[in-house]
């Protein structure tokens, strides 16, 4: 195993654990401070309830592979393929995953605190449209997206692959189903916004 392959295993396993402590201590703090949650899953049931806890369950897999992989030998599980599996692919990957965190980290913050996780009906913020949003009308979902793929990059395999696959589903029916309560919430503001600006580039 090459010193790239070795740091890339460690990293992917180190990068899932922060990324859930920081998530899950950003969001308790902010119920604490706010003494609301920041995050919504829809009715329960309906197609954003799934996206949901589709995305969790995926989440904690990966969390869950990416950590063992550090202590045990379970590639030959993950199904992984040989041809990708070099260490200039897997060095991208880590840079992609990177440089998703950071984008994502960044247009969270250019949110403030209008930054939701979800649909909240009952907020009605400013209509952000400047920033990150001047050229895409998601670009918070295309910095995931972008982090998917760093992560197929870098654990390239059928596992990956099927957590590609399926995230970039989910991300656009869940994209769908957010431009829809958005144009419900801000009219005419809102469907004059999608018409200047494309949904992805």
């Amino acid at each position: 195993m090459s010193s790239v392959e070795l740091l890339v295993k460690h990293f992917l396993g180190i990068y899932f654990l922060m990324i859930g402590l920081h998530y899950t201590s950003r969001s308790l703090g902010l119920f604490e401070r706010m003494r609301f949650s920041h995050i919504h899953y829809g009715a329960r049931g309906s197609h954003t309830w799934w996206h949901r806890h589709i995305f969790n369950l995926f989440r904690a897999s990966i969390l869950a592979v990416c950590v063992a992989r550090i202590v045990v030998d379970i590639d030959p599980w993950l199904g992984v393929f040989p041809t990708l599996y070099q260490p200039v692919i897997l060095a991208a990957g880590a840079i992609l995953l990177l440089a998703s965190f950071s984008l994502i980290d960044y247009v969270q913050a250019y949110m403030h605190e209008d930054w939701r996780s979800g649909i909240d009906s009952q907020h009605r913020g400013h209509l952000i449209t400047s920033g990150p949003f001047r050229r895409s009308r998601n670009p918070l979902f295309m910095a995931i997206i972008l982090g998917q793929l760093g992560f197929f990059l870098a654990l390239p395999s059928v596992f990956s692959l099927v957590c590609l696959i399926v995230g970039v589903v989910v991300i656009i029916r869940q994209a769908r189903a957010e431009e829809d309560a958005l144009a419900r919430l801000y009219g005419d503001a809102y469907r004059e916004y999608q018409a200047r600006v494309p949904r992805w580039l």
